[in-house]
């Protein structure tokens, strides 16, 4: 999805670069408080990913920053697991009490080929993400293990959207509950097929309402995390993890998770794929470009989903 986005406004998406989010979990407010207050779950490389080769040279800036705030989950999540064990931080022993480790599982080919290497690497917390989910997951193996805490799925969206069906997220549903372990059906993506039919739901708002309906999803247990204040804090603020509860995907939320965590302009990406070395001018052309489409789609007289899909009952 970031080379759609990327693209819509205008950004090359072959270059990386650090931006201005980078130590973002640092700053503090004018009364002193940090701006990311403690407690708060941050989704690490939205659109980039954290272990690419071209960010060697300053991820251990970003692993102190990490280090820095003892008090904030960081769930970082990449495709690159074969460069996961080779890139972690001096110190980090069998993991930081602060991080989760989450790998991609689109299919069965990628599920077996980087879930079996994050199991040999040492972290205290442990998930996947099946998104875009583009076909059939069998993980029964690895969450057998007990090392994965969380799992989250959804369809997949923008240009040439591959389907997702209902019975790949079941199945994947279906397992994590066997195994106690929390799964998030977060979106069904543009193209959903249920009982052999095709539906489109280009909006992410009818994507995250219709994941909820279909009650895939499920608590299972809460990972626990261990945080502690960050040193050189001005004040005694309270840590509570504001994740703790099974609030996300509600069927009311921009249809991602993180939304519902910290809001999108919290999102530490720390460094990124593509240059937005004019970022005001780049917002406005984006939000031009967003007024276009749903102009494009009004006209096209695209169909939606205004109705919710039948499911069966759980």
């Amino acid at each position: 999805y970031m080379y759609f986005l990327d693209r819509m406004r205008g950004i090359d998406t072959s270059k990386v670069s650090r931006n201005a989010n980078f130590d973002m979990p640092l700053k503090r407010g004018r009364d002193g408080r940090f701006k990311v207050t403690p407690g708060m779950e941050l989704l690490v490389g939205l659109s980039t990913d954290f272990f690419v080769e071209e960010a060697d040279a300053w991820r251990d800036e970003a692993w102190a920053v990490i280090r820095k705030r003892p008090d904030v989950v960081f769930r970082i999540l990449t495709k690159r697991a074969g460069r996961i064990h080779d890139h972690l931080p001096a110190d980090w022993g069998d993991g930081y009490e602060n991080v989760m480790l989450q790998v991609t599982t689109e299919n069965q080919t990628r599920a077996d080929e980087r879930l079996s290497v994050l199991l040999d690497v040492p972290a205290k917390h442990k998930g996947f993400m099946a998104a875009p989910l583009i076909g059939p997951v069998d993980a029964e193996r690895y969450l057998a293990t007990g090392q994965f805490e969380q799992v989250l799925c959804g369809g997949e969206n923008y240009d040439g959207a591959r389907p997702c069906h209902y019975e790949w997220a079941k199945g994947l549903s279906d397992q994590c509950r066997r195994h106690n372990v929390m799964f998030d059906f977060i979106e069904t993506g543009t193209v959903f097929v249920k009982d052999g039919k095709e539906y489109r739901i280009p909006d992410k708002r009818v994507q995250s309402r219709q994941a909820y309906l279909s009650g895939l999803s499920f608590q299972g247990r809460i990972p626990q995390y261990k945080l502690r204040p960050a040193e050189g804090s001005l004040f005694d603020e309270p840590i509570a993890l504001r994740t703790g509860e099974f609030r996300v995907n509600r069927g009311v939320g921009l249809g991602h998770p993180i939304f519902d965590m910290c809001g999108f302009a919290q999102c530490f990406q720390g460094f990124r794929r593509g240059s937005d070395s004019s970022a005001q001018f780049q917002t406005m052309k984006f939000h031009r470009i967003i007024v276009k489409i749903v102009v494009r789609l009004k006209q096209c007289r695209v169909k939606q989903v205004r109705r919710p899909l039948q499911y069966p009952a759980f």
